[in-house]
């Protein structure tokens, strides 16, 4: 058997898409026993008790968030807005990325949001390894099933590994304690670095390898889109008044910055917004042209 598509079956496992709603529950289940979540209380009690639990630091009501400029970055941006972290700090990733326009569209999001805004270069076009950092063709039209059976050649190899670390190294210097990131385990495309072991795994590690993990303050990822579909994703987005027209979803863009319409990230971004009753905000390439 080829490893890679070993290694890809073996991923989607535990996040292979689901069709029944008792089937998304028992995922949902699992996925917040892994990460010790607490479920959500109203949002006037989670405020105040998340303001009584992170008050160990005069920074502690500040929060990192990975920014891609996508729907789920900027959803989790509005979350930690909503968690009472009133001073928020946006960090996107120039990697060599195809799709370049997320990087206007994450500029945009923390301006939005009012938030302090850094771009990190950092060149993975270096390893190449996925369509997204290479020449390879990104796929087109695929059906969900063909979207999960292995890991994508959109997968980019060890991205939120290395987007965490340093979000972790500028929490470190910041004295901030909490990072948000839009990992998914039920509307994805695959990718083993949004599994729940993966963030677990991650979080353990940052304690144990910083000086501020070792002093007393303890890093948190926070995940609070991880067990939603991209519908409720939408949903809750769109009642704490997120902006999804300022966003960018494309992994393959035309020259004029329009999305294609066609590639995994496109068609789970109009299915969201379809189950979820939510106009589309989005220049999709074929609709401009009619």
């Amino acid at each position: 058997m080829n490893p890679r598509r070993a290694s890809g079956e073996k991923a989607a496992v535990v996040l292979r898409r689901l069709d029944s709603p008792s089937s998304i529950f028992n995922l949902r289940s699992s996925i917040a026993r892994r990460l010790h979540i607490i479920p959500r209380m109203p949002s006037s009690a989670a405020t105040s008790k998340s303001a009584a639990s992170d008050s160990t630091t005069s920074n502690s009501r500040s929060a990192i968030v990975l920014t891609s400029g996508g729907i789920d970055s900027t959803t989790c941006m509005a979350f930690a807005k909503a968690d009472g972290f009133a001073r928020l700090y946006s960090l996107t990733f120039d990697y060599g990325q195809r799709h370049r326009q997320e990087l206007h569209a994450a500029e945009r999001v923390a301006f939005e949001f009012g938030a302090e805004h850094r771009v990190i270069a950092i060149d993975l076009r270096q390893f190449g390894g996925s369509a997204l950092t290479s020449d390879m063709a990104v796929p087109k039209d695929r059906d969900e099933s063909a979207m999960s059976k292995d890991v994508p050649i959109t997968y980019v190899p060890a991205r939120n590994t290395i987007f965490l670390s340093y979000s972790l190294a500028w929490a470190e210097v910041l004295g901030i304690g909490d990072a948000y990131i839009g990992v998914n385990a039920i509307d994805y495309s695959g990718y083993p670095d949004c599994r729940p072991e993966f963030i677990s795994a991650f979080q353990t590690m940052a304690n144990l390898a910083t000086r501020t993990g070792v002093e007393g303050l303890s890093f948190r990822i926070h995940t609070p889109l991880i067990a939603m579909t991209k519908a409720e994703i939408i949903r809750r987005g769109s009642a704490l008044n997120v902006d999804y027209s300022i966003t960018h979803s494309c992994y393959d863009p035309t020259a004029e910055g329009l999305a294609c319409g066609r590639c995994d990230s496109c068609l789970i971004r109009r299915k969201g917004f379809a189950e979820a009753g939510v106009a589309d905000p989005t220049r999709y390439a074929e609709e401009d042209a009619a």
